[in-house]
């Protein structure tokens, strides 16, 4: 907990500043004077019953400050029954992990005293963005001052003044000393050894410990192909279709490296918590809209759109703008042929030093323009499944998942499938894949790592040159660090991380035969994308809230996915090598029904190891299988003492 910086309440009460409000600098009084009711009003009352108080300017306050930025604390009683309410799991005396009880409390292990330092910063300001999001109207027809902002009993009152534009930002503050820590131990120091995940989780929460953890364990699990792609590519290179071997190698590598995850992202869960941690009730995301009526599920008013309507949104508008999309990429493909024959044809002509770094450059602009149109993209599937109104979140980030995996995925590897099995010329496929792989590696870090760095110290000299150096050296006013932390990039979560992985894994997993050398250099990548990221964490973007997370959710049968089609690519590449071809020298229908067949039998194989390999490790399913059996037993013993008359009652 923050209690170095501390604000007085309404009340005259001193509290830690968790979370910052902010509103637009025009908001009307008595809009802000009802919201701020609502958040200190009791819970019997309908409030969050959480501690608020306007942010003073400091002494470098100017008349351009917004004044209408609020802090949000909240008592230490008051943070224990926002974890009972939130579900969170915490370690029991007997070492299990169990759901925490405010009038259990005692008999959990790490509760000491009257609770300080039992719940971590991350998890209090979890709680507090839990509450402020169930803060809900009651009887008001619209926020007061606003005739137009509408309101109904149930709607969620964040929500609505965040969709209508009078609530800026709401952001978890940073805690100076815990993430100098951190830094230190993370990024700052340069060293051979595992991330800090129990760290990573304690200040960021365990949706971010699960990505650098699969960030880690993709980058151990690719240093065996590394290893084996080295010597390869060493002793090898000239003999193009010398790559059954290493084809066979990345068959069983891509399916065995994520059963092993799943095993181990349910070790981290249980251990964090989070594994067998119900999933909250979702309400409808900010964006949702429709016509007002009653959802059965709670029986509050909300809006209602029609399923209907959403699935023709989706097969008449959406579906044929992806199609488009994938014919434009194709175009933009069939172009860079054009100009790989092009550049072919010169250096023929004339091979000299030159025109052989000539036929580099087709290769080179192709990969940025992919970049960019992966970019476009982006935006227009982020506004296309807005626009298809879906009501919830976790159903919004399902269809934008899809869209932006098959368009990038066309995108990004349309050009080596065509090489390969079309043109079949696996001198080519190896220059482009590099080429590819290497621009696309070096556009990451300038986008992901070094402008947002820059952006970021630019700003801070316009605005806050004395306030740098006052934060290096002394702990900054409250007032400065949430001026410095307002103007701070905001983090959009971990989607284009996992994508940027889901395609380095694509480029390794369906061609590395080809090119040993892909992996190497997608340990290189991973290295410096971990130190990268970790420093954006800390330094570039904003104090993300916490989410949790069992696992890393719909990724998982993104690679699932992919690791499929490299089984299916791998044989036809291990089909079309000479070695193979040796062995049926007369017929060429034997061949193809050799590689379907083996196709087919690696790929069964790979669905049994899903059932062979369990996804929870042993010891921690017995531990699951306990604490169910001790709820059963607790329940039992519970209706035992109910009195007689009552179960007479239920009998008759």
């Amino acid at each position: 907990m923050q209690k170095s910086l501390s604000v007085y309440d309404s009340d005259g009460s001193t509290f830690a500043p968790l979370v910052v409000i902010e509103l637009v600098s025009e908001t009307k009084e008595e809009a802000i004077a009802w919201l701020l009711n609502r958040v200190r009003d009791k819970q019997q009352d309908g409030g969050a019953e959480l501690l608020v108080e306007q942010l003073t300017p400091g002494a470098q306050g100017t008349e351009k400050d917004n004044p209408n930025v609020y802090v949000v604390g909240a008592s230490w009683q008051r943070l224990l029954y926002g974890a009972e309410d939130v579900g969170l799991f915490k370690e029991f005396n007997d070492g299990s992990m169990r759901g925490f009880t405010y009038a259990n409390k005692h008999n959990f292990k790490e509760f000491q005293g009257d609770g300080d330092g039992f719940l971590s910063m991350a998890e209090c300001q979890y709680i507090i963005k839990h509450e402020l999001d169930n803060l809900r109207a009651k009887d008001e027809a619209h926020v007061p001052g606003y005739p137009k902002m509408k309101l109904y009993p149930g709607k969620s009152v964040i929500r609505r003044m965040q969709s209508k534009g009078i609530l800026v930002q709401v952001f978890p503050l940073h805690e100076k000393e815990e993430l100098k820590r951190l830094s230190f131990s993370w990024f700052k120091k340069i060293k051979l050894s595992f991330q800090p995940l129990d760290d990573i989780r304690h200040y960021f929460g365990e949706g971010m410990a699960l990505y650098f953890g699969f960030l880690e364990y993709f980058t151990l699990a690719l240093i065996p192909m590394a290893l084996i792609g080295i010597p390869y590519y060493l002793f090898d290179w000239e003999d193009y279709d010398k790559f059954t071997v290493f084809a066979g190698f990345n068959l069983v590598w891509c399916t065995v490296i994520l059963e092993l995850w799943k095993r181990l992202s349910a070790s981290l869960a249980y251990g964090w918590g989070t594994l067998s941690r119900k999933k909250a009730f979702e309400e409808p995301r900010p964006g949702f809209h429709g016509v007002l009526g009653v959802n059965p599920v709670t029986g509050r008013a909300e809006p209602l759109y029609s399923n209907a309507k959403r699935q023709l949104r989706i097969y008449l508008v959406s579906v044929p703008f992806v199609l488009l999309c994938l014919y434009l990429s194709l175009y933009v493909m069939m172009i860079y042929f054009d100009m790989e024959g092009w550049a072919l044809m010169i250096h023929d002509e004339e091979p000299t030093f030159w025109t052989g770094l000539l036929l580099f450059i087709p290769s080179i602009i192709y990969a940025v323009v992919i970049e960019i149109m992966n970019l476009i993209y982006r935006y227009a599937a982020e506004f296309l499944t807005g626009w298809e109104n879906h009501r919830l979140e976790s159903t919004f980030q399902n269809h934008l998942v899809l869209k932006v995996l098959v368009f990038n995925f066309f995108n990004c590897f349309a050009s080596l499938f065509y090489i390969a099995f079309v043109m079949q010329d696996m001198v080519l496929l190896r220059q482009s894949l590099a080429t590819l792989l290497i621009t696309s590696q070096i556009l990451n870090q300038i986008m992901e790592a070094f402008l947002p760095y820059w952006l970021q110290r630019r700003r801070n000299k316009k605005a806050h040159k004395r306030m740098i150096k006052t934060m290096e050296d002394k702990e900054l006013p409250l007032s400065e660090q949430v001026k410095l932390e307002a103007d701070m990039s905001t983090y959009l979560g971990t989607f284009d991380d996992y994508l940027e992985l889901f395609l380095l894994f694509g480029y390794v997993s369906l061609f590395s035969c080809v090119y040993p050398l892909a992996a190497v250099l997608v340990v290189l990548n991973n290295v410096t994308e971990v130190y990268s990221d970790a420093f954006k964490m800390c330094k570039v973007f904003k104090r993300p809230f916490s989410e949790p997370a069992a696992n890393i959710g719909v990724w998982q049968l993104a690679f699932e996915a992919m690791s499929v089609i490299a089984v299916v690519t791998n044989c036809a590449l291990i089909g079309m090598s000479p070695q193979v071809k040796s062995y049926f020298p007369e017929s060429e229908t034997q061949l193809i029904m050799w590689v379907v067949g083996f196709e087919h039998f690696l790929l069964a194989s790979k669905f049994i190891l899903t059932f062979v390999i369990p996804d929870v490790p042993k010891h921690i399913q017995i531990k699951l299988s306990r604490l169910e059996f001790e709820s059963l037993e607790a329940l039992k013993k519970r209706h035992q003492k109910e009195p007689v008359y009552k179960r007479l009652t239920y009998r008759v």
